[in-house]
C-alpha cells in the first residue's frame, strides 16, 4: 500500500538531520510510511510522524526525529520534557525529540543518531565509525 509523502523535502530541519544521519558509515535513506527513514541494515532514525500518546493525550510531532536510545538512557530521556514516547515505537524503546524548537542541540541529535545507529549497524560499520 503506497503512502502519500508526509513531509516537505525542502524542510531545513530534515536537511540538517540528513546531513548528520547520512554521515554515518553505510547509512542510507529510504522513504517508508510516507516518511524519511535512515537505515544501516535496519532503521535507526525516522523523521516526523511522531505522535505522543499518553493518558488523555494524542499530540502530533510532525518535525521530530525518532531514535532508539541505548537501553540505559531511556529513563533519563523519559525524565526530560523535550522527549516523548512515540506511538507504535515507544514500547520498543524508541523516543522522539521535536526539532521545531529554537533550543535544539544538534550535537545532542548527532549523539542520539550515533547511539541508535550502533544498535543496528554491522560490526564493520561501527568499527569504521570508531576509527574516525
Amino acid at each position: 500500500m503506497a503512502h502519500d509523502r508526509m513531509y516537505d523535502d525542502g524542510d531545513p530541519l530534515l536537511a540538517r538531520l540528513r546531513e548528520l544521519a547520512l554521515a554515518l558509515p553505510e547509512a542510507h535513506e529510504k522513504e517508508a510510511w510516507g516518511r524519511p527513514t535512515f537505515r544501516a541494515g535496519k532503521i535507526f532514525a525516522i523523521y516526523g510522524g511522531g505522535v505522543k500518546v499518553a493518558p488523555g493525550e494524542h499530540e502530533p510531532h510532525e518535525r521530530a526525529v525518532l531514535v532508539k536510545p541505548e537501553p540505559g538512557e531511556v529513563n533519563a530521556l523519559d525524565e526530560d520534557p523535550r522527549f516523548f514516547v512515540p506511538a507504535y515505537y515507544g514500547p520498543f524503546g524508541w523516543r522522539g525529540l521535536d526539532l521545531d524548537g529554537d533550543d535544539v542541540d544538534w550535537t545532542e541529535v548527532a549523539e542520539l543518531l550515533d547511539a541508535s545507529f550502533r544498535q543496528v549497524a554491522s560490526r564493520s560499520a561501527v568499527k569504521e565509525l570508531d576509527a574516525r
